[in-house]
């Protein structure tokens, strides 16, 4: 953690005085001091003393935990709360110290480590996302975001182009994901998986699948993935099928929160009957597996529709407990099991001398009652207060975005760069609709003269109300850092299409802005003044005027009707 206070937290030790720790270890809770010194435990033990000059609390009364775990998390838009300072804030305050985030392009990795280092906020382990063309994660964004695998050898490429994005996991969408209410999407069939686990351990990466019945539970178990997570709900598994997850060694990460019947949420009474009666399903496959010697890591898939940030990770142990664990399985599932099979038991998970100084304090006795997990006190990540009293969090955890840079220059893209990459040097994106049947859509930079090159989209729309397909293009790395380009009027490019109408567009911190362009035969340079933008209908709640300061991407899309064909050509891509 780079944030400031770490450095005064390396050169005065703190002693947690008088606690009942339970370490997560399989020992019983039992009194102990503990001693952290820069971002380490030291000491543990009944008769430890707290060394000179040390920051000492008082925490006779109270419970010591290793910090929680969640591996399964979305840190997006969708979820509230809504920006990453915020997300961080509701972990910290409930204890989470590390998490996996499935939901952010590879592109954006680099820039979110680093403005997430200035922030007090738990340990975020970034993944990378693959499915099959059609699948889950597919229906909704691009290869940038998603890569799209359907056979062993494309998996193994896959995976070696996520590599230099210097990621943590990868999360496969190995099935289908519509649980029976809507036609299934394609899933993954064995060998693309069993390639793409091989091909990420060849690379040190651990594997982690969206398995949702239990067929293709053990279809993720015979393929060696590191943990199945969501539930295994369509059915109670059978013994054939716990074998082959214990056999390869496949962990279970259930994500009871997301499904929680008590959220509400599913109107039609036949719904609510589904829902629940998936739920029992989910209940009794965690128990099953579980007795069965298979490892319950925990997850929530936080960020997803009423599963908040933060507290999602408190309910799912009390989920567990309510599927048949006991409170102190519960806390061990979120805390050492999830080190382990993440890999990073020997950092962190347990409370003993030398590992990470992550940890939380409880006002109660959770391996009682589970619920006194909702009880905390205090906070330490990396040895340092991030919650509790006492507290002074960076200036980084009270800002709504990344800091805004100003507009590198007024060439946006020529496409003469290498590798799909922007004049930013941004990786471009393909913009088409969404869901099941999506518009297909071939991009490729095309010569315009033996010099010159421009963009070239052909598309055939899918059959849906409104389908487009079009660019994205990055104005900042993985299109997270706001950028400022409100010393320009406009932006202006050049243009050849087949006739029909085209949009511009802007996606802001402030909602999405577009202006109608034409484009015929023949190439013709459109400026699209700032003033002529207007702003478009968007989930995402925006008020307030266009100011320019704020723009994440530029769009170029078309629309045709349902079926019929698009093209369009672009170059020189400018603000002015």
């Amino acid at each position: 953690m780079a944030f400031a206070g770490a450095a005064n937290a390396a050169e005065r030790p703190v002693a947690i005085m008088g606690a009942t720790v339970f370490d997560a270890t399989g020992a019983a809770p039992h009194l102990a001091n503990v001693v952290i010194k820069d971002d380490r435990i030291v000491e543990v033990g009944p008769v430890v003393k707290a060394p000179k000059g040390a920051q000492v609390i008082n925490a006779k009364g109270k419970a010591l935990l290793p910090g929680f775990f969640d591996v399964h998390t979305h840190w997006t838009p969708g979820g509230e709360p809504r920006i990453s300072p915020e997300i961080a804030n509701a972990y910290i305050a409930a204890g989470v110290t590390t998490v996996n985030d499935f939901h952010q392009q590879p592109e954006s990795f680099a820039p979110r480590r680093q403005w997430i280092s200035t922030m007090a906020s738990p340990h975020v382990n970034f993944v990378a996302r693959m499915s099959t063309p059609g699948g889950h994660g597919a229906d909704w964004a691009d290869t940038a975001t998603t890569k799209w695998v359907n056979s062993p050898e494309g998996a193994r490429i896959a995976v070696r182009q996520l590599v230099p994005y210097k990621l943590d996991f990868i999360k496969a969408f190995s099935d289908g994901w519509r649980y029976g209410a809507a036609p299934d999407n394609t899933s993954m069939d064995q060998g693309t998986l069993s390639a793409l686990v091989d091909e990420a351990h060849k690379n040190n990466l651990k594997v982690l699948t969206h398995t949702v019945t239990v067929d293709r539970g053990a279809v993720a178990g015979r393929a060696k993935v590191d943990i199945i997570a969501h539930s295994l709900q369509d059915r109670e598994i059978d013994q054939a099928s716990i074998d082959a997850i214990k056999a390869g060694g496949s962990a279970y990460a259930p994500t009871l929160a997301v499904y929680d019947p008590a959220k509400g949420g599913a109107s039609k009474p036949e719904a609510r009957l589904r829902a629940e009666q998936k739920f029992g399903y989910a209940l009794h496959n965690v128990k099953a597996l579980h007795d069965a010697g298979v490892t319950i890591a925990l997850g929530t898939d936080a960020g997803m529709t009423g599963t908040p940030h933060g507290v999602s990770t408190l309910r799912e142990m009390e989920l567990l407990v309510t599927a048949g664990l006991t409170p102190s399985e519960a806390l061990i599932a979120g805390t050492a099991n999830s080190a382990k099979v993440l890999g990073e038991l020997q950092d962190r998970g347990t409370v003993e001398a030398g590992k990470r100084a992550d940890l939380v304090l409880i006002d109660g006795r959770p391996w009682e009652n589970i619920s006194d997990v909702r009880k905390t006190d205090r906070v330490f990540v990396d040895g340092v207060l991030v919650h509790g009293q006492g507290t002074k969090l960076p200036a980084a955890n009270g800002e709504k975005a990344m800091p805004v840079i100003k507009a590198k220059g007024a060439l946006i893209d020529d496409f003469e760069g290498a590798k799909g990459r922007s004049s930013l040097d941004t990786l471009r994106m393909d913009d088409m609709d969404g869901g099941i049947d999506r518009t297909v859509q071939v991009s490729q930079v095309i010569n315009r003269t033996a010099t010159d090159h421009a963009l070239s989209i052909a598309a055939r729309m899918s059959a849906k109300d409104k389908p487009n397909a079009g660019v994205i293009i990055p104005l900042s790395r993985g299109s997270v850092q706001p950028v400022d380009v409100s010393a320009f009027k406009g932006v202006r490019f050049e243009i050849r299409g087949d006739g029909g109408a085209y949009s511009v567009g802007f996606n802001t911190l402030n909602g999405s802005w577009s202006s109608q362009v034409a484009g015929g035969a023949d190439w013709r340079v459109v400026d699209v003044p700032f003033t002529a933008l207007e702003r478009e209908k968007s989930r995402v709640a925006a008020t307030g005027p266009w100011t320019g300061k704020d723009v994440l991407e530029v769009t170029i899309d078309g629309g045709r009707a349902a079926g019929e064909k698009m093209w369009v050509e672009v170059d020189n891509v400018t603000f002015y």
